[in-house]
């Protein structure tokens, strides 16, 4: 079945390394999704100092989408010696994870112009670097709920007014099948917790080669496979074991 869902990658413990992180898993899941078949389309990212990335929005768009992805859901730790590391010492980071469903064109949510404040300003790329003299970025916050959602990618004005209005109605469709008008903010909490490095569902461990989901208490070796999108051992696992 076709889906579309909208993935939020966002930087947490560990700074440099944890944007530097969040970028791999945000190319692992690219990858991923060109092996499925899938349409991967940025709606904002938000990039750190060393090019990494210290939070970005996607969607992605296929063949049984989320049901291979929302298991993804959750907090990320890696364990590595990171490129900034000059002595050598192993460091702990993560990142976080929220997997959001993209309600189909029957029940997108229509918002209200005068419920909606709409800010611009300079979009920002790898590197903290301007990449647009005009104020071609989009900040809107949604007055009666308080959700506030961006677009900052390197395309014009009314492209990130419309990726940002994908953002904002996905977010709204949550709150609305979850009926509350801040359930989408308390599943997000659920999803990504507080970042700390002991919530985590999953450990990258690079130094000993080594994947472990400790939802399913399974490690798979050979991360570089892994980091380069061969996700299929680990998706089938966990819908085979985590299975609603």
């Amino acid at each position: 079945m076709v889906s579309s869902i909208i993935v939020e990658i966002r930087a947490g413990a560990g700074g440099d390394e944890a944007s530097i992180f969040a970028r791999d898993l945000f190319e692992m899941y690219s990858k991923y999704a060109q092996l499925q078949n899938w349409r991967c389309f940025v709606l904002d990212a938000n990039y750190s100092d060393l090019n990494g990335l210290k939070q970005i929005t996607f969607e992605l768009k296929g063949e049984n989408v989320l049901q291979k992805m929302k298991y993804e859901a959750g907090v990320h730790r890696v364990q590595r010696v990171p490129q900034t590391e000059k002595n050598n010492r192993l460091h702990t980071s993560t990142v976080s994870v929220a997997v959001l469903v993209r309600p189909p064109e029957t029940e997108i949510i229509k918002i209200n112009p005068s419920e909606i404040k709409m800010d611009f300003y300079k979009s920002s790329g790898p590197g903290g670097q301007n990449v647009n003299k005009r104020q071609t970025a989009v900040r809107i916050t949604h007055l009666p709920s308080g959700l506030v959602v961006c677009s900052q990618v390197e395309r014009g004005l009314e492209d990130n007014k419309r990726a940002a209005l994908t953002i904002l109605q996905t977010k709204l469709f949550e709150m609305k099948k979850n009926a509350a008008q801040n359930q989408i903010l308390q599943e997000r909490k659920i999803q990504i917790g507080k970042m700390e490095r002991a919530e985590k569902i999953r450990t990258y461990n690079f130094p000993q080669d080594r994947l472990t989901d400790h939802r399913v208490g399974k490690s798979w070796h050979n991360l570089e496979k892994i980091m380069r999108g061969k996700l299929d051992d680990v998706v089938s696992k966990l819908q085979e074991t985590l299975k609603d």
